[in-house]
Protein backbone atom coordinates (compact mmCIF):
# COMPACT_ATOMS: atom_id res chain seq x y z
CA UNK A 1 0.00 0.00 0.00
CA UNK A 2 1.36 3.42 -0.94
CA UNK A 3 2.37 5.77 1.86
CA UNK A 4 3.76 9.28 1.97
CA UNK A 5 7.51 9.31 1.36
CA UNK A 6 9.71 9.27 4.46
CA UNK A 7 10.11 12.76 5.84
CA UNK A 8 6.90 14.07 4.30
CA UNK A 9 3.42 14.32 5.76
CA UNK A 10 -0.18 14.86 4.71
CA UNK A 11 -1.92 17.87 6.22
CA UNK A 12 -5.34 16.37 6.89
CA UNK A 13 -8.54 18.39 7.40
CA UNK A 14 -8.25 18.04 11.19
CA UNK A 15 -4.86 19.79 11.11
CA UNK A 16 -5.89 22.59 8.77
CA UNK A 17 -7.24 24.93 11.50
CA UNK A 18 -3.69 25.20 12.91
CA UNK A 19 -2.29 26.10 9.50
CA UNK A 20 -4.99 28.66 8.78
CA UNK A 21 -4.45 30.18 12.22
CA UNK A 22 -0.70 30.51 11.71
CA UNK A 23 -1.19 31.95 8.22
CA UNK A 24 -3.67 34.53 9.55
CA UNK A 25 -1.20 35.70 12.21
CA UNK A 26 1.49 35.91 9.50
CA UNK A 27 -0.82 38.08 7.39
CA UNK A 28 -1.60 40.33 10.34
CA UNK A 29 2.01 40.77 11.53
CA UNK A 30 3.51 41.41 8.08
CA UNK A 31 0.83 43.99 7.30
CA UNK A 32 1.57 45.73 10.59
CA UNK A 33 5.26 46.06 9.72
CA UNK A 34 4.83 46.84 6.02
CA UNK A 35 6.18 43.60 4.50
CA UNK A 36 4.88 42.43 1.13
CA UNK A 37 4.56 38.84 -0.02
CA UNK A 38 6.88 37.27 -2.57
CA UNK A 39 6.68 33.74 -3.99
CA UNK A 40 9.68 32.21 -5.74
CA UNK A 41 9.90 28.93 -7.72
CA UNK A 42 10.11 25.63 -5.90
CA UNK A 43 13.47 24.89 -7.55
CA UNK A 44 16.42 27.05 -8.58
CA UNK A 45 19.77 26.71 -10.30
CA UNK A 46 21.94 24.54 -8.05
CA UNK A 47 24.82 27.00 -8.12
CA UNK A 48 22.62 29.60 -6.40
CA UNK A 49 22.59 27.54 -3.21
CA UNK A 50 26.17 26.30 -3.48
CA UNK A 51 27.38 29.86 -3.75
CA UNK A 52 25.15 31.30 -1.03
CA UNK A 53 25.05 28.64 1.68
CA UNK A 54 28.72 27.68 1.32
CA UNK A 55 30.30 24.66 -0.33
CA UNK A 56 31.22 23.02 2.97
CA UNK A 57 28.01 23.57 4.91
CA UNK A 58 25.83 20.58 5.85
CA UNK A 59 23.09 21.90 3.56
CA UNK A 60 25.28 21.69 0.47
CA UNK A 61 27.27 18.62 1.47
CA UNK A 62 24.44 16.45 2.82
CA UNK A 63 20.95 17.87 2.53
CA UNK A 64 20.10 19.27 -0.92
CA UNK A 65 17.71 17.55 -3.31
CA UNK A 66 19.57 18.10 -6.60
CA UNK A 67 18.73 16.69 -10.02
CA UNK A 68 19.47 17.22 -13.71
CA UNK A 69 16.52 18.14 -15.87
CA UNK A 70 16.02 16.86 -19.42
CA UNK A 71 18.12 19.71 -20.75
CA UNK A 72 21.07 18.76 -18.57
CA UNK A 73 20.64 21.70 -16.17
CA UNK A 74 21.41 21.07 -12.50
CA UNK A 75 18.45 22.16 -10.38
CA UNK A 76 17.83 21.99 -6.63
CA UNK A 77 14.60 22.02 -4.64
CA UNK A 78 14.76 25.02 -2.32
CA UNK A 79 16.61 24.07 0.89
CA UNK A 80 15.97 27.59 2.26
CA UNK A 81 14.26 30.79 1.16
CA UNK A 82 16.77 33.65 1.37
CA UNK A 83 18.93 33.00 -1.77
CA UNK A 84 15.84 32.76 -3.98
CA UNK A 85 14.53 36.08 -2.64
CA UNK A 86 17.94 37.67 -3.26
CA UNK A 87 18.01 36.27 -6.79
CA UNK A 88 14.56 37.78 -7.42
CA UNK A 89 15.72 41.12 -5.93
CA UNK A 90 18.60 41.23 -8.41
CA UNK A 91 16.75 39.84 -11.42
CA UNK A 92 13.79 42.22 -11.17
CA UNK A 93 15.73 45.36 -10.27
CA UNK A 94 14.17 45.79 -6.85
CA UNK A 95 17.14 47.98 -5.91
CA UNK A 96 15.34 50.72 -7.87
CA UNK A 97 12.53 50.74 -5.30
CA UNK A 98 12.70 52.76 -2.08
CA UNK A 99 15.05 50.92 0.27
CA UNK A 100 14.84 48.84 2.33
CA UNK A 101 12.62 46.48 0.39
CA UNK A 102 10.62 44.42 2.89
CA UNK A 103 9.40 41.01 1.76
CA UNK A 104 7.94 37.87 3.28
CA UNK A 105 7.21 34.37 2.02
CA UNK A 106 5.51 31.12 2.97
CA UNK A 107 7.17 28.32 1.05
CA UNK A 108 7.86 24.58 1.03
CA UNK A 109 11.49 23.80 1.87
CA UNK A 110 13.34 20.56 1.08
CA UNK A 111 16.25 19.07 3.02
CA UNK A 112 17.44 15.50 3.00
CA UNK A 113 17.98 15.00 6.70
CA UNK A 114 16.94 12.65 9.46
CA UNK A 115 13.27 13.45 10.11
CA UNK A 116 12.70 14.82 13.60
CA UNK A 117 9.87 16.31 15.61
CA UNK A 118 8.44 19.26 13.73
CA UNK A 119 11.02 19.09 10.95
CA UNK A 120 10.49 17.03 7.84
CA UNK A 121 12.32 16.56 4.56
CA UNK A 122 9.58 18.66 3.07
CA UNK A 123 8.47 21.32 5.49
CA UNK A 124 7.13 24.86 5.26
CA UNK A 125 8.81 28.09 6.26
CA UNK A 126 7.61 31.60 6.93
CA UNK A 127 10.39 34.08 6.36
CA UNK A 128 10.96 37.84 6.27
CA UNK A 129 13.73 39.69 4.44
CA UNK A 130 14.57 43.40 4.77
CA UNK A 131 16.97 44.31 1.96
CA UNK A 132 18.87 47.54 1.34
CA UNK A 133 19.94 49.00 4.71
CA UNK A 134 22.50 48.15 7.40
CA UNK A 135 20.94 50.18 10.21
CA UNK A 136 20.81 48.09 13.44
CA UNK A 137 17.27 49.41 13.89
CA UNK A 138 16.33 47.12 11.00
CA UNK A 139 17.93 44.16 12.80
CA UNK A 140 15.82 45.03 15.83
CA UNK A 141 12.71 45.31 13.67
CA UNK A 142 13.18 41.84 12.14
CA UNK A 143 13.76 40.32 15.58
CA UNK A 144 10.71 42.20 16.86
CA UNK A 145 8.59 40.72 14.04
CA UNK A 146 9.73 37.22 15.00
CA UNK A 147 9.15 37.83 18.71
CA UNK A 148 5.71 39.41 18.24
CA UNK A 149 4.76 36.69 15.78
CA UNK A 150 5.39 33.95 18.34
CA UNK A 151 3.74 35.85 21.16
CA UNK A 152 0.82 36.73 18.87
CA UNK A 153 0.30 33.01 18.26
CA UNK A 154 0.06 32.50 22.01
CA UNK A 155 3.43 30.78 22.54
CA UNK A 156 4.93 31.31 25.98
CA UNK A 157 8.32 30.64 27.56
CA UNK A 158 10.51 31.41 24.56
CA UNK A 159 14.07 32.71 24.68
CA UNK A 160 16.04 34.92 22.29
CA UNK A 161 19.76 34.24 21.80
CA UNK A 162 21.96 36.76 20.06
CA UNK A 163 25.52 37.07 18.75
CA UNK A 164 27.63 39.01 16.28
CA UNK A 165 30.04 37.11 14.05
CA UNK A 166 31.63 40.22 12.55
CA UNK A 167 32.19 41.21 8.94
CA UNK A 168 34.72 40.44 6.20
CA UNK A 169 37.04 43.05 7.70
CA UNK A 170 37.32 41.64 11.22
CA UNK A 171 36.32 37.99 10.79
CA UNK A 172 39.63 36.76 9.27
CA UNK A 173 41.45 37.64 12.49
CA UNK A 174 38.82 35.79 14.51
CA UNK A 175 38.93 32.73 12.27
CA UNK A 176 42.71 32.64 12.65
CA UNK A 177 42.38 32.68 16.44
CA UNK A 178 39.70 29.99 16.25
CA UNK A 179 41.81 27.69 14.08
CA UNK A 180 44.82 28.16 16.30
CA UNK A 181 42.79 27.25 19.38
CA UNK A 182 41.12 24.20 17.80
CA UNK A 183 44.40 22.92 16.38
CA UNK A 184 45.51 22.27 19.95
CA UNK A 185 42.40 20.11 20.54
CA UNK A 186 42.23 18.30 17.19
CA UNK A 187 42.60 14.84 18.72
CA UNK A 188 39.34 15.21 20.70
CA UNK A 189 37.22 16.44 17.78
CA UNK A 190 34.61 14.39 15.92
CA UNK A 191 35.33 13.49 12.30
CA UNK A 192 33.07 16.27 10.96
CA UNK A 193 34.83 18.89 13.08
CA UNK A 194 38.24 17.73 11.87
CA UNK A 195 37.02 18.54 8.37
CA UNK A 196 35.50 21.83 9.51
CA UNK A 197 38.81 22.85 11.05
CA UNK A 198 40.33 22.83 7.57
CA UNK A 199 37.36 23.90 5.45
CA UNK A 200 34.92 25.92 7.57
CA UNK A 201 36.18 26.73 11.09
CA UNK A 202 33.20 28.89 12.10
CA UNK A 203 30.99 25.78 11.96
CA UNK A 204 33.10 24.23 14.75
CA UNK A 205 31.11 26.26 17.28
CA UNK A 206 27.84 24.81 16.00
CA UNK A 207 28.72 21.13 16.48
CA UNK A 208 26.18 19.17 18.55
CA UNK A 209 28.42 16.16 19.30
CA UNK A 210 28.96 15.74 23.08
CA UNK A 211 32.71 15.15 22.63
CA UNK A 212 33.09 18.58 21.02
CA UNK A 213 31.05 20.58 23.55
CA UNK A 214 33.77 21.26 26.16
CA UNK A 215 36.16 22.43 23.45
CA UNK A 216 33.58 24.78 21.95
CA UNK A 217 32.62 26.18 25.35
CA UNK A 218 36.16 27.49 25.89
CA UNK A 219 36.78 28.66 22.33
CA UNK A 220 37.61 32.30 21.47
CA UNK A 221 34.57 34.53 21.22
CA UNK A 222 33.71 36.47 18.09
CA UNK A 223 32.54 39.45 20.16
CA UNK A 224 36.12 39.88 21.40
CA UNK A 225 37.39 40.28 17.84
CA UNK A 226 34.84 42.71 16.36
CA UNK A 227 36.02 45.79 14.51
CA UNK A 228 34.83 49.19 15.76
CA UNK A 229 31.93 49.35 13.28
CA UNK A 230 30.68 45.84 14.09
CA UNK A 231 30.99 46.46 17.82
CA UNK A 232 29.01 49.70 17.52
CA UNK A 233 26.37 47.92 15.41
CA UNK A 234 26.01 45.10 17.96
CA UNK A 235 25.89 47.51 20.90
CA UNK A 236 23.19 49.61 19.22
CA UNK A 237 21.13 46.52 18.38
CA UNK A 238 21.12 45.47 22.04
CA UNK A 239 20.03 48.99 22.99
CA UNK A 240 17.10 48.82 20.56
CA UNK A 241 16.03 45.41 21.90
CA UNK A 242 16.03 46.84 25.41
CA UNK A 243 13.85 49.73 24.19
CA UNK A 244 11.45 47.18 22.66
CA UNK A 245 11.36 45.27 25.93
CA UNK A 246 12.53 42.01 24.34
CA UNK A 247 14.65 39.93 26.75
CA UNK A 248 17.75 38.33 25.21
CA UNK A 249 20.96 36.50 26.05
CA UNK A 250 24.23 36.84 24.17
CA UNK A 251 25.39 33.36 23.15
CA UNK A 252 29.03 33.44 21.97
CA UNK A 253 28.66 30.01 20.32
CA UNK A 254 25.76 31.05 18.11
CA UNK A 255 26.88 31.16 14.47
CA UNK A 256 23.96 29.70 12.47
CA UNK A 257 24.49 27.11 9.74
CA UNK A 258 25.07 29.22 6.62
CA UNK A 259 28.21 30.94 5.37
CA UNK A 260 26.55 34.12 4.17
CA UNK A 261 25.76 35.51 7.63
CA UNK A 262 27.55 38.67 8.80
CA UNK A 263 27.31 40.58 12.05
CA UNK A 264 23.95 39.80 13.69
CA UNK A 265 22.81 36.20 14.14
CA UNK A 266 19.93 35.15 16.38
CA UNK A 267 17.74 32.21 17.35
CA UNK A 268 14.50 31.83 19.28
CA UNK A 269 13.95 28.64 21.26
CA UNK A 270 11.34 27.21 23.63
CA UNK A 271 12.90 27.48 27.06
CA UNK A 272 12.49 23.82 27.97
CA UNK A 273 13.67 22.33 24.66
CA UNK A 274 17.17 23.62 23.88
CA UNK A 275 18.99 24.27 20.61
CA UNK A 276 17.79 21.16 18.79
CA UNK A 277 14.26 22.58 18.88
CA UNK A 278 14.93 26.11 17.68
CA UNK A 279 11.67 27.43 16.25
CA UNK A 280 13.16 30.33 14.32
CA UNK A 281 16.30 32.25 13.59
CA UNK A 282 18.14 34.43 11.17
CA UNK A 283 20.71 37.12 10.78
CA UNK A 284 22.33 39.76 8.63
CA UNK A 285 23.76 38.90 5.20
CA UNK A 286 25.37 42.11 3.97
CA UNK A 287 27.58 40.49 1.31
CA UNK A 288 25.24 37.90 -0.21
CA UNK A 289 23.58 39.96 -2.93
CA UNK A 290 26.94 41.21 -4.17
CA UNK A 291 28.27 37.64 -4.21
CA UNK A 292 25.27 36.64 -6.33
CA UNK A 293 26.04 39.32 -8.91
CA UNK A 294 24.16 42.35 -7.59
CA UNK A 295 25.38 45.64 -6.23
CA UNK A 296 26.67 45.78 -2.62
CA UNK A 297 23.42 45.56 -0.66
CA UNK A 298 23.09 45.00 3.11
CA UNK A 299 20.18 42.86 4.30
CA UNK A 300 18.77 40.94 7.22
CA UNK A 301 16.11 38.26 7.56
CA UNK A 302 14.70 35.38 9.56
CA UNK A 303 12.80 32.17 8.91
CA UNK A 304 10.69 29.82 11.02
CA UNK A 305 9.33 26.34 10.40
CA UNK A 306 5.55 26.18 10.48
CA UNK A 307 5.39 22.49 11.46
CA UNK A 308 7.60 23.16 14.47
CA UNK A 309 5.43 26.12 15.45
CA UNK A 310 2.30 23.94 15.35
CA UNK A 311 4.08 21.28 17.42
CA UNK A 312 4.78 23.91 20.09
CA UNK A 313 1.23 25.27 19.94
CA UNK A 314 0.01 21.77 20.78
CA UNK A 315 2.62 21.24 23.50
CA UNK A 316 1.63 24.47 25.18
CA UNK A 317 -2.10 23.74 24.75
CA UNK A 318 -2.68 27.01 22.93
CA UNK A 319 -6.36 27.35 22.06
CA UNK A 320 -6.83 28.30 18.44
CA UNK A 321 -9.98 29.80 16.91
CA UNK A 322 -12.42 27.23 15.60
CA UNK A 323 -13.09 27.74 11.90
CA UNK A 324 -16.75 28.20 10.96
CA UNK A 325 -18.43 24.90 10.20
CA UNK A 326 -21.41 23.88 8.14
CA UNK A 327 -24.61 25.61 9.18
CA UNK A 328 -27.27 23.45 7.60
CA UNK A 329 -27.94 20.01 6.17
CA UNK A 330 -30.77 19.67 3.67
CA UNK A 331 -32.66 16.36 3.99
CA UNK A 332 -35.42 15.17 1.71
CA UNK A 333 -38.13 12.51 1.51
CA UNK A 334 -39.13 11.18 -1.88
CA UNK A 335 -37.89 11.69 -5.42
CA UNK A 336 -40.02 14.77 -6.03
CA UNK A 337 -38.50 16.47 -2.99
CA UNK A 338 -35.01 15.55 -4.10
CA UNK A 339 -34.89 18.10 -6.94
CA UNK A 340 -36.30 20.79 -4.67
CA UNK A 341 -33.71 19.96 -2.01
CA UNK A 342 -30.92 20.25 -4.59
CA UNK A 343 -32.27 23.65 -5.69
CA UNK A 344 -32.63 24.81 -2.08
CA UNK A 345 -29.09 23.78 -1.15
CA UNK A 346 -27.70 25.76 -4.09
CA UNK A 347 -29.80 28.76 -3.07
CA UNK A 348 -28.51 28.67 0.51
CA UNK A 349 -24.91 28.61 -0.71
CA UNK A 350 -25.53 31.52 -3.03
CA UNK A 351 -26.94 33.41 -0.06
CA UNK A 352 -23.65 32.82 1.79
CA UNK A 353 -24.90 30.03 4.07
CA UNK A 354 -22.77 26.90 4.23
CA UNK A 355 -24.91 23.85 3.51
CA UNK A 356 -24.75 20.26 2.31
CA UNK A 357 -27.41 18.00 0.90
CA UNK A 358 -27.68 14.33 1.76
CA UNK A 359 -27.23 11.84 -1.06
CA UNK A 360 -27.96 8.21 -1.69
CA UNK A 361 -31.65 7.98 -0.82
CA UNK A 362 -31.19 7.41 2.93
CA UNK A 363 -34.07 7.31 5.36
CA UNK A 364 -34.89 10.53 7.24
CA UNK A 365 -33.51 8.98 10.42
CA UNK A 366 -30.21 8.19 8.68
CA UNK A 367 -30.08 11.70 7.23
CA UNK A 368 -30.51 13.26 10.68
CA UNK A 369 -27.81 10.96 12.05
CA UNK A 370 -25.56 12.32 9.34
CA UNK A 371 -26.38 15.88 10.45
CA UNK A 372 -25.37 14.95 14.01
CA UNK A 373 -22.12 13.34 12.89
CA UNK A 374 -21.22 16.46 10.89
CA UNK A 375 -22.00 18.71 13.85
CA UNK A 376 -24.50 20.69 11.81
CA UNK A 377 -26.70 22.86 14.06
CA UNK A 378 -29.70 22.92 11.71
CA UNK A 379 -31.41 20.49 9.36
CA UNK A 380 -33.78 21.62 6.62
CA UNK A 381 -36.32 18.90 5.77
CA UNK A 382 -38.32 18.79 2.57
CA UNK A 383 -40.96 16.15 1.77
CA UNK A 384 -43.66 16.00 -0.88
CA UNK A 385 -46.09 17.90 1.35
CA UNK A 386 -43.54 20.73 1.73
CA UNK A 387 -42.97 20.78 -2.03
CA UNK A 388 -46.72 21.26 -2.63
CA UNK A 389 -46.93 24.00 0.00
CA UNK A 390 -43.66 25.75 -0.97
CA UNK A 391 -42.37 25.37 2.59
CA UNK A 392 -39.61 23.60 4.48
CA UNK A 393 -39.18 22.33 8.02
CA UNK A 394 -36.29 23.83 9.98
CA UNK A 395 -35.07 21.46 12.69
CA UNK A 396 -32.87 22.64 15.59
CA UNK A 397 -30.53 19.71 16.10
CA UNK A 398 -29.61 20.63 19.68
CA UNK A 399 -33.11 20.11 21.08
CA UNK A 400 -35.13 18.69 18.13
CA UNK A 401 -37.42 21.74 17.95
CA UNK A 402 -38.95 22.31 14.54
CA UNK A 403 -40.65 25.14 12.70
CA UNK A 404 -42.20 25.35 9.25
CA UNK A 405 -41.67 28.39 7.05
CA UNK A 406 -41.76 29.39 3.37
CA UNK A 407 -38.68 28.30 1.44
CA UNK A 408 -37.96 31.88 0.40
CA UNK A 409 -37.58 32.91 4.05
CA UNK A 410 -35.02 30.23 4.93
CA UNK A 411 -31.82 32.17 4.08
CA UNK A 412 -32.84 35.17 6.19
CA UNK A 413 -33.93 32.91 9.04
CA UNK A 414 -30.68 30.95 9.06
CA UNK A 415 -28.64 34.15 8.96
CA UNK A 416 -30.59 35.54 11.91
CA UNK A 417 -30.05 32.58 14.24
CA UNK A 418 -26.79 31.36 15.74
Amino acid sequence: MYQAARGTSDILPGEQPYWRYVEQVITDITRLYGYQRIDTPIFEDTSLFRRSAGEYTDIVQKEMYTFDDRGGNSLTLKPEGTPAVCRAYIQHGLHNLPQPVKLYYISPIFRYDRPQAGRYRQHFQFGCEAIGDDDPALDAEVIDIAWRFYSGLGLKKISLYLNSIGCKECRPEYLSALKKYYAGHASSLCSDCKTRLEKNPLRLLDCKQPSCQPVADSAPRSADHLCARCLEHFTQLQKYLEILGIPFSVNPRLVRGLDYYTRTVFEIQPEEEGGQSTIGGGGRYDDLIEELGGKPTPAIGFATGIERIILNLKKQNVAIPEPPGLKALVAYLGERARDEAFKLTAGLRRAGISAVMTTGGKSLKAQLRQANSLGVPYAVIIGEDEVKAGTATLRYMADARQETLPIGELPARLRAIE
